[in-house]
């Protein structure tokens, strides 16, 4: 007899998705969590919970026309066609529906954001709870766990191995606990959602040495634990190379200043008082050109504006609580603010209204700029970080893991454990990519594991 129908390994948002999809009436599942911190400390705690859906209920009472093929190909033109075919078709085809679930089953009180549209994304697609906060997000999942009868927590455990049976199929598993005491379980299916491996610098420098030097802004139970079973089983991995950056960390407060400042019309300069490029190509490719500035530092500026537009976010108002939004009330103020020469500045500050007036066309080819800023004048120090890694274990489209190619009977992988849909490097990556790949194949794993 098992002593459970399906093993869910990591608590963030795959796990919970996972966990939740698989507790069916008459089957039992087990939640494994490494770390007692998780409800504060994991990716998914730490994010925006945007979640993008094209073809949504949502959407549709928005007048929003959107659906998965074109955000199929959103992903395709972002990743320059470098995604794996397989994961990104099943992952827009099935938003629809997770949004849907999350809602209707989870209780997740989901909203469309209809304030700005986030680069790469022709549609408003991006759903979210009404703070924008991850935490909030997870509360309500762990809300939802709560309330079923056969699905068990247990925190802090490890999970250190997978048993399989002559024919390669998932017959147990191995949990740790922190004084080193080892538990096996039987169990048919096993859902390994221990995310990727940003929090390990070995790792990172081998598949990320461009990103290695930045700050790394995620849950420290990222180590790679996917990677290292994948090794002991040989399974196959991809897009290593993978990653979400950011561009906008407010320093030294280590909090996200989200990146609705720069699509409502702010921009970034470095200490010359001078900006470095289009900001609206996507914040995630924009964390090492902001590293390579003087320092690793650079200064988001914008206005009252565009603050009052940011205020929905819980992480704007985290900024602001700890002191990070700088006010000057005129040019000569923000650059002593700053630090950088005023002519510079000033000439910045008026290319940047020409462009955003329409006046004249930007040096950078920035093209989207909501309005001209004007005084007062906001700033927030950043530097660039590494958020989360987006490659993996192969999966296919119900997400089971793949060993030369062929599924591995009851493994699956979902979130940052497993290959996601930004292909190589930072720049592929789409608002939402992360907790997409988290829930849809947390989603796919768990409804696939207990059919």
């Amino acid at each position: 007899m098992n002593d459970c129908d399906t093993l869910v390994a990591g608590a963030g948002a795959a796990g919970m998705a996972a966990a939740l999809a698989a507790a069916r009436p008459g089957r039992t599942v087990v939640l494994a969590e490494a770390r007692e911190t998780f409800r504060q400390g994991s990716n998914t705690a730490m994010s925006t919970s945007m979640i993008p859906a094209a073809g949504s209920r949502w959407q549709r009472a928005a007048g929003v026309e959107d659906s998965p093929g074109r955000f199929l190909a959103d992903i395709r033109a972002k990743t320059h066609d470098r995604v794996d075919p397989v994961v990104a078709a099943a992952l827009t085809s099935v938003a629809p529906e997770l949004v849907d679930w999350l809602a209707d089953d989870c209780g997740v009180p989901l909203e469309l954001v209809t304030d700005f549209r986030y680069p790469g994304h022709s549609a408003l697609r991006c759903h979210s709870v009404p703070d924008r906060s991850g935490a909030a997000l997870h509360r309500a999942l762990l809300d939802a766990a709560a309330d079923r009868d056969d699905l068990h927590l247990i925190v802090p455990a490890t999970l250190v191995d997978v048993r399989t049976d002559e024919g390669g199929a998932v017959r147990g598993a191995v949990l740790e606990r922190p004084d080193g005491s080892r538990e096996e379980l039987s169990c048919p299916a096993v859902v390994l959602a221990t995310n990727g491996f940003a929090a390990d610098p070995d790792l990172v420098r081998r598949h990320l040495p461009e990103i290695a030097h930045g700050v790394y802004h995620g849950g420290e139970a990222s180590r790679g634990d996917a990677l290292r079973l994948a090794e002991r089983l040989g399974l196959d991995t991809g897009y290593l190379d993978a990653y979400q950056g950011h561009g906008s960390l407010a320093v030294p407060d280590a909090i996200l200043l989200t990146w609705a400042t720069v699509m409502h019309g702010g921009f970034l300069v470095d200490s010359t008082g001078r900006r470095f490029g289009d900001e609206t190509v996507g914040y995630s490719e924009y964390a090492v050109p902001v590293l390579s500035r003087p320092d690793g530092r650079a200064w988001v500026v914008y206005d009252e504006r565009v603050h009052d537009a940011c205020r929905a976010f819980k992480d704007y108002r985290d900024v602001l609580a700890a002191g990070a939004v700088r006010w000057a009330d005129d040019v000569d103020a923000l650059a002593a603010v700053l630090g950088a020469p005023t002519d510079a500045l000033a000439a910045t500050l008026a290319d940047a209204d020409a462009a955003a007036s329409g006046t004249a066309s930007d040096a950078f080819g920035r093209s989207a700029w909501g309005a001209p800023l004007r005084p007062p004048y906001a700033a927030v120090r950043v530097t660039g970080a590494l958020f989360h890694t987006q490659g993996g274990l192969r999966v296919d489209r119900h997400a089971r893991v793949l060993r030369a190619g062929q599924p591995v009977p009851g493994l699956y992988a979902a979130g940052g454990a497993a290959v996601g849909i930004s292909g190589h490097g930072a720049d592929g990556y789409l608002a939402g990519n992360g907790l997409l790949a988290a829930l849809g194949l947390g989603y796919l794993a768990g409804r696939h594991a207990t059919a």
